[in-house]
């Protein structure tokens, strides 16, 4: 996403509200005439269920039949031995 800081923070609330939140990057500056601006990397797991309500959503991993668990890759690449 790119924006300004308060469009950023915004956006990210929102985001936060209605699907589970994997990671949010560290914010990169912008230059020229984008000067102000900054961009920042979201990853982001959503359901495709219109089942759920806000306050039924869960923090951790979806159970199995209803998509895949998410993978911590930090301990996935920790634990990753050359070929």
């Amino acid at each position: 996403m790119t924006g300004t800081p308060a469009e950023l923070d915004t956006a990210i609330r929102t985001l936060t509200a209605v699907a589970y939140v994997a990671q949010v990057s560290d914010r990169h500056p912008l230059t020229g005439t984008d000067a102000g601006r900054h961009r920042v990397f979201l990853r982001l797991a959503l359901t495709t269920t219109t089942t759920d309500t806000p306050a039924a959503r869960r923090s951790d991993p979806a159970p199995a039949g209803r998509g895949g668990a998410l993978i911590d890759l930090d301990t996935a690449r920790a634990a990753r031995r050359p070929a």
